[in-house]
């Protein structure tokens, strides 16, 4: 009885697939596990496909494997240079070098064109630096920044027109996109890049809230 209904059953299965001939192009992944003579014949045809499909395979995961492989460098990168910058920010003795050391390693290390920092408070020291601007909290021209100073999230991509204005003066037709990073209590850090594709909604801002921390922490030594 059970040789009968298995010859019944395969005899079924190979009518339903001489109905349906593009069965296997819906599950690829069964014609890559089925079984085909060696002999020559038609069979040479899914063979064929077969090898096809699995070089396909092949192909997207050294592709992925080298987008993770590339997404680890970054990443490693960063880490290391986020925590070559908190070592940096400690050793500063004054508030004006740790605010020097923060626009340094963000220029030259995280490769900003323009780096700005907008803070709440005077720092002695630093008169007249064009990365710098002391702008007071309740101050009417920090309108368009009230909303991620509220949230402390940072914004990647291309800024309203009047927050580039504030930020970037008369150069603010040069940058194309931006990584701000609100620092509630103390005031903005904005890295603006010519590159549009530099800064982007969506990615990762974990080592700029790393960084931001970093700034914020340091700087209470000099408070009071």
């Amino acid at each position: 009885m059970s040789d009968t209904q298995e010859k019944l059953g395969a005899h079924e299965v190979a009518a339903f697939l001489r109905r349906h001939p593009r069965f296997l192009q819906q599950f690829p992944d069964l014609a890559v596990t089925l079984v085909v003579p060696r002999e020559e014949g038609s069979a040479a045809s899914l063979a064929s496909y077969q090898l096809e499909v699995l070089r396909d395979k092949n192909r997207e995961l050294s592709r992925r494997l080298q987008e993770l492989f590339g997404n680890a460098q970054e990443n490693e990168r960063l880490s290391v240079r986020t925590h070559q910058l908190t070592l940096a920010l400690m050793r500063q003795s004054t508030a004006a070098d740790t605010l020097r050391a923060m626009a340094a390693t963000l220029a030259e290390d995280f490769n900003g064109d323009l780096v700005r920092l907008v803070v709440f408070h005077p720092v002695e020291g630093l008169d007249d630096t064009e990365w710098l601007q002391v702008i007071a909290q309740d101050d009417a021209r920090l309108h368009p920044f009230r909303d991620c100073l509220a949230d402390g999230e940072p914004l990647c991509g291309r800024l309203q027109p009047e927050k580039h204005a504030l930020l970037y003066g008369a150069r603010a037709e040069t940058v194309q996109s931006t990584a701000l990073l609100p620092l509630p209590g103390v005031g903005l850090i904005a890295v603006g890049s010519r590159d549009a594709n530099r800064f982007f909604p969506g990615m990762g801002t974990l080592f700029l809230r790393m960084m931001g921390e970093s700034l914020a922490t340091a700087l209470k030594r000099f408070q009071g």
